[in-house]
């Protein structure tokens, strides 16, 4: 729930008083242009993003209060358009660093490696040495070993072919199914209303229309 937030970067208000109500296993589209204030609205929900104004609680949790954020982060999933991945690691030690960082299950280390493609040889590959598509399948990965309560998808089926972008797709349904919630920043409408999205649309650091679709 927010309740006319704002978030400076800077001092630029890259969210600048916007209301969002959202239930428990809900899948949310958030629309707008480059710039509208998408990216910034799922790392502040992410306990990422300064709450410079206006109230909110995500998960219960509330965004004001630099502890009550900490214990959020650790039930959030978060794929930027910016992966914290290593370059100098392979897949399989990225994984399971972040699994083990984050206290999951080790034994979701194989299962997520094996639906993402990547338990044969890309399994020992450094980063550095993966395409765009194989780094976003390693970041996904890992949002789905930590099996988070909230995910916050920014542009998740950017640089990925046919069958990635089904498997998000799948790994949507899925969480959601679970209970958990979801919110997808995309340009890619069709495809996330497609997965019965409510759709948000952002303008303006501000939330200015919602429908259950696009039409």
């Amino acid at each position: 729930m927010l309740d006319g937030v704002v978030s400076l970067i800077g001092r630029f208000p890259a969210l600048a008083g916007i209301n969002l109500r959202i239930e428990a296993s809900e899948v949310i589209l958030l629309r707008g242009p480059n710039g509208a204030g998408k990216s910034t609205l799922l790392r502040l929900c992410a306990g990422l993003a300064p709450l410079s104004g206006g109230s909110g609680r995500v998960l219960g949790h509330d965004l004001g209060l630099r502890s009550s954020r900490r214990l959020l982060r650790r039930q959030v999933g978060l794929l930027g358009h910016k992966t914290s991945l290593y370059d100098e690691l392979s897949v399989e030690q990225n994984i399971r660093f972040w699994a083990k960082a984050n206290q999951a299950d080790p034994g979701m280390v194989d299962v997520v490696m094996d639906r993402f493609g990547l338990a044969g040889r890309l399994r020992s590959v450094k980063v550095s040495g993966l395409s765009a598509g194989q780094r976003r399948r390693t970041a996904m990965a890992i949002v789905v070993c930590r099996r988070p309560s909230l995910w916050l998808l920014d542009e998740p089926h950017s640089g990925l072919d046919q069958e990635g972008r089904g498997l998000v797709d799948n790994l949507v349904l899925d969480a959601a199914a679970a209970g958990a919630t979801v919110l997808v920043a995309s340009h890619e409408v069709d495809r996330v209303v497609d997965l019965g999205a409510r759709t948000v649309t952002i303008a303006g650091g501000r939330a200015i229309a919602e429908s259950p679709d696009v039409a």
